[in-house]
């Protein structure tokens, strides 16, 4: 930005600047009164004086139009990704004169796309005008900003003044969460405790039994297991959850936010935690969500906003991996030697790099190996595979095991 701009951008932010017709009446006015010294004529004299007079009036309107007006934001409701942010704004002209010709501009943060404006051509007295926008969004994330800009050159147009509003704003926009039909990766874990297992299957396909709680239908839930009284009374169908003898145990969806990704990597890894823990969560499992910077979550929103606002390479603010059954989410191999017993795992191999297990003991868990160039729904419902240390990978027998 040249001196010539950033002056004039001050002087419209602090007090106003000429516009275009503004610049034209004061070289009017300059060239009347250098006519009339020359000829000593009156009348230029005058015109002169009445040009000045007109630009110092026109000067001062149009801050004070800008006066009264009280903005409010209504809050954002989240969304995920590819669906438009709806954001509403009250602008409330708190004074007794109509205010006319105001332009507005939400200052949106880069990340998320261009600052959206537009022109409102009047607010009545005591009343309030409402700007609703509708904004497409392309990545997940954390959206905050606090500056909306109110510009004017009413009444006269002669000269612009711009003046800024805090109005805090946050915007939470979701990763994607893909369905899942299936998926071998959370289907096999446990399996190994056949008396658990079957135990918690006859507990979910039983229709009586010791009901835990009463919860909001979700899509595929079961009809036997819909308790009619009570959505009777709700007005909406409200589902039994039955007590599982299963010892109660827990499985954590953990992504390794504190190392080192590549940017797509780390995306399709955000995407897959997503998807994971909610078709955990529609099979009535025990499952959290573990990240670097947050730690242990439950609950659906909670979850959703952790994985919308977590970034490859965080600091870590959370204690120590749990000591739980996990799928592990990294892109680093070295890493998957240390997990508990039970654990799956999903790698992002790195780039020009084998994705062998350099192993430490003899553990070896299965899991899978993401490729970019594949689907990541058709991958997360593919069979498991399991990785070899370099000396092993000599042994014969397959590397690959469904």
């Amino acid at each position: 930005m040249n001196l010539g701009k950033r002056i004039a951008d001050w002087l419209e932010t602090h007090w106003v600047t000429p516009s275009y017709s503004g610049w034209l009446l004061a070289g009017l006015a300059i060239f009347f009164f250098a006519a009339g010294t020359n000829t000593l004529s009156g009348w230029l004299y005058v015109m002169s004086g009445v040009i000045v007079a007109l630009l110092g009036v026109a000067a001062i309107l149009p801050e004070r139009s800008l006066r009264g007006i009280q903005v409010t934001r209504r809050p954002i409701n989240p969304v995920s990704v590819g669906s438009d942010l709806t954001i509403e704004l009250d602008l409330e002209n708190r004074t007794a004169q109509a205010k006319t010709l105001l332009q507005v501009r939400d200052l949106l943060p880069y990340r998320l796309a261009k600052p959206a404006a537009t022109v409102v051509e009047a607010i009545p007295p005591r009343k309030t005008y409402r700007w609703t926008y509708f904004q497409p969004t392309e990545k997940r994330g954390v959206y905050r900003w606090h500056n909306l800009q109110l510009r004017t050159a009413a009444p006269l147009g002669l000269f612009w003044c711009r003046r800024e509003r805090t109005v805090k704003a946050a915007a939470i926009v979701y990763p994607t969460v893909l369905p899942l039909t299936a998926c071998p990766l959370i289907d096999e874990i446990g399996r190994e405790n056949s008396p658990k297992f079957h135990s918690s299957r006859r507990s979910q396909n039983a229709t009586e039994g010791i009901t835990r709680a009463l919860r909001p239908y979700r899509w595929g839930d079961p009809i036997r297991l819909i308790h009619w009284r009570t959505s009777a009374r709700y007005g909406e169908f409200r589902v039994r959850e039955l007590e599982v003898f299963t010892g109660g145990e827990e499985i954590v969806i953990c992504l390794d936010s504190a190392g080192a990704w590549q940017a797509d990597d780390f995306e399709q890894a955000v995407i897959a935690a997503a998807s994971l823990y909610f078709y955990m969560a529609h099979r009535d499992t025990h499952v959290k969500l573990w990240t670097a910077g947050t730690g242990l979550l439950q609950g659906d929103r909670s979850v959703l906003e952790a994985l919308a606002g977590t970034y490859a390479g965080e600091e870590v603010r959370a204690e120590s991996l749990p000591e739980l059954p996990m799928v592990w989410l990294t892109q680093n191999p070295q890493s998957l030697n240390t997990l508990p017993l039970g654990s799956r795992w999903l790698l992002w191999p790195p780039t020009n790099q084998k994705p062998h297990l350099v192993a430490t003991s003899d553990l070896e868990f299965p899991g899978l190996v993401i490729q970019l160039d594949k689907s990541l729904q058709t991958q997360l419902q593919s069979q498991l595979q399991r990785l070899y240390s370099e000396s092993k990978s000599q042994e014969p027998g397959p590397e690959v095991r469904s």
